[in-house]
């Protein structure tokens, strides 16, 4: 599986921006789709995650409530749009697969990952 994310830029806080996270190669299996995003000397942090099914969803505690996690099987993507976006959510942002059902939450839990997209936010 191959992961291509875009949408990231600048924005001032308290405004909207829709990642996406577009998907190819064995997209007909099962797939767990997740959202990281890491600073400059930091671990990868979870944002978000949704199951094969789309059923189940998970959310940092810091991103709950402001952003949301979908997905379109029908175009192979995973969208997160991000609104009341703060300054502390400037960040690389990065897609990721896992093989299953279930949704994860830590970053080695994930098999495939894209490239990242830089969202920086402004006070």
């Amino acid at each position: 599986v191959q992961l291509q994310a875009s949408g990231g830029g600048l924005v001032q806080a308290g405004g909207p921006l829709r990642l996406s996270c577009a998907a190819s190669g064995r997209t007909s299996s099962s797939y767990g789709m997740g959202w990281f995003r890491q600073a400059p000397g930091k671990e990868r942090e979870f944002v978000a995650g949704i199951s094969w099914s789309g059923s189940t969803t998970y959310y940092a505690d810091s991103v709950k409530g402001r952003f949301t996690i979908s997905r379109d099987d029908a175009r192979n993507t995973v969208p997160l749009q991000m609104n009341s976006l703060k300054p502390e959510d400037t960040d690389v942002y990065y897609c990721a697969a896992r093989p299953g059902l279930r949704v994860g939450v830590r970053p080695d839990e994930y098999d495939y990952w894209g490239q990242g997209t830089l969202v920086t936010v402004s006070s």
